[in-house]
């Protein structure tokens, strides 16, 4: 998947995932098949002919170039001239080789419902097919292939908006994704700063007070001025505490945030994400859910760089057990890979974490796939005795 499929509205960066646009893109081209079996047993002259495939060649060229770079930011005039060239390239070649090359005006009007905009594609794609008209009756027996022509120019080009309009709003969606993403990190930010200041700024006001103090004290009274420096160490220890219990607190993964991490990390990587609504974790002891979380980015990360799945369910449980309430979480895909056969180091350090949770971690292949159930404690110590 990573070396070759890319989202909708996302550009090719490798050479193989622009190869797969390319052929995605030029399969179409298969309907040019009535102009090259024209050149080919039209009778034409053998200059005709070159000519004729030089004219082919120059046509296909450009309309993959327009095509191709479809939503790139070009301006609508040179997107317009480019379609202007194309209209006439294919009214040259349906004059002077025959009517075989009237399908020519459905690639031009699908270019214009491809590259221009809603409110100009409605008036490009209708000139398109009435010059489409005015040819078709303008070469002999042409007006025999105007049916089957036309309606595919007008389907083929309107439908081309609807999917331009779709990619559009893709990449606006994903471009929103990430400027929440980041006004989250900033805001994160803030509150960190805001809660290291409150936290420090009181300490640190005071280490500075008994330190001015202890300084005046210490040339005439050495025991006075001693015990403002053990103030300060007091101070100085307990302001450490707050910090790393802060530090700890903002580094706890909770797992709300881990299930819609999962699912963009999933969507990027192509695989259909099946995961459960925000949990209800009422009650539930903050080491269980973080032990929880740590499985779950695990579990994701497996399925994204090893797995080559194409479908992950993740399901979120709670069950009541001999030892107690439970909260159980299952992760299972359909992918051929997998951390292998046996724990590699991430599942290791993730059964641990859970042992130390007081939970347990079961992980293993299935005929079709990979299945990691972890299970944790839903109630701390003082209400495992009480009823569920």
């Amino acid at each position: 998947m990573s070396g070759v499929g890319f989202g909708m509205g996302q550009r090719p960066v490798t050479r193989r995932q622009r190869a797969v646009k390319s052929l995605w893109t030029g399969i179409w081209l298969v309907y040019l098949s009535a102009p090259v079996t024209d050149l080919l047993h039209g009778g034409h002259s053998t200059g005709v002919r070159v000519l004729g495939w030089l004219g082919l060649a120059a046509f296909v060229t450009w309309y993959m170039l327009l095509v191709f770079r479809t939503g790139r930011g070009e301006r609508n005039g040179l997107v317009l001239g480019s379609l202007g060239v194309l209209a006439a390239q294919s009214a040259l070649l349906a004059l002077t080789l025959g009517r075989e090359w009237l399908v020519l005006f459905v690639y031009v009007s699908i270019a214009s419902g491809a590259a221009l905009p809603l409110r100009m594609a409605r008036w490009t794609i209708p000139a398109a097919c009435a010059l489409l008209t005015a040819v078709a009756f303008a070469v002999p027996d042409g007006h025999s292939f105007l049916a089957g022509l036309l309606i595919p120019a007008l389907l083929g080009g309107f439908a081309m908006t609807g999917v331009r309009e779709l990619v559009r709003t893709t990449i606006a969606l994903r471009e929103a994704r990430a400027t929440v993403a980041q006004l989250a990190a900033n805001e994160e930010r803030l509150r960190l700063a805001r809660d290291l200041h409150d936290l420090l700024g009181h300490s640190l006001s005071l280490i500075t007070l008994k330190s001015e103090l202890a300084g005046r004290m210490l040339p005439d009274h050495p025991g006075k001025a001693a015990q403002q420096v053990a103030d300060i160490e007091q101070v100085s220890r307990q302001a450490l505490v707050d910090v790393r219990e802060a530090v700890t607190g903002y580094r706890r993964p909770r797992l709300g945030a881990e299930l819609a991490g999962a699912r963009v990390a999933l969507t990027a990587a192509g695989v259909t994400a099946d995961l459960p609504a925000e949990p209800d974790l009422t009650g539930v002891p903050e080491e269980s859910e973080s032990a929880l979380a740590w499985a779950l980015r695990e579990a994701v990360t497996n399925v994204v760089r090893h797995s080559g799945a194409r479908r992950c369910a993740v399901e979120l449980l709670h069950r009541q057990t001999l030892d107690g309430p439970v909260l159980e979480l299952a992760v299972e895909d359909d992918g051929p890979g997998g951390p292998g056969g046996g724990h590699g180091n991430g599942l290791t350090g993730l059964t641990e974490r859970l042992t130390k949770a007081g939970g347990t971690l079961e992980a293993g292949p299935l005929k079709h796939g990979f299945r990691l159930v972890a299970r944790v404690p839903s109630a701390g110590p003082a209400d495992v005795g009480s009823p569920a």
